[in-house]
């Protein structure tokens, strides 16, 4: 099935993958898989159940409405259609979104009790001198 994979510093790229429970796991770094339904849309944020807790770099934030960070992804994760029952493939018009919504790779700064997210810019191997 055709997914999207956002993985830390880097563009969010659309892969295949048999849609098996071993083969997501392995996608997000192994272990116990955590699903996320953050929208409207029949989208589902899978990723490391363990990814903060067992020292994955920070990837992306989540915001609320009011663009505040609701939660910080760590480590790779993978964006999945959904079914009536189970993970589906992407449609195009819903890739092309989160593409979009994920194109820019962030970086992580903590503050005091605060954490400040800066967006990364273009990645540096796609650039030529």
């Amino acid at each position: 099935m055709k997914i999207l994979r956002v993985e830390p510093e880097k563009a969010p790229e659309l892969v295949n993958v048999d849609g098996s429970l071993e083969a997501l796991q392995a996608a997000v770094g192994g272990g116990y898989i955590e699903a996320v339904y953050h929208w409207d849309d029949p989208v589902a944020i899978v990723c490391n159940d363990d990814g903060k807790f067992n020292g994955m770099q920070p990837n992306r934030a989540l915001y609320d409405t009011d663009g505040e960070i609701m939660d910080i992804i760590a480590g790779t994760f993978l964006i999945v259609g959904l079914s009536e029952d189970n993970f589906a493939e992407l449609s195009d018009e819903l890739a092309e979104k989160y593409t979009a919504l994920f194109g820019t790779p962030e970086a992580f700064l903590r503050s005091g009790d605060r954490i400040l997210v800066f967006p990364m810019g273009p990645d540096p191997d796609a650039c030529s001198f």
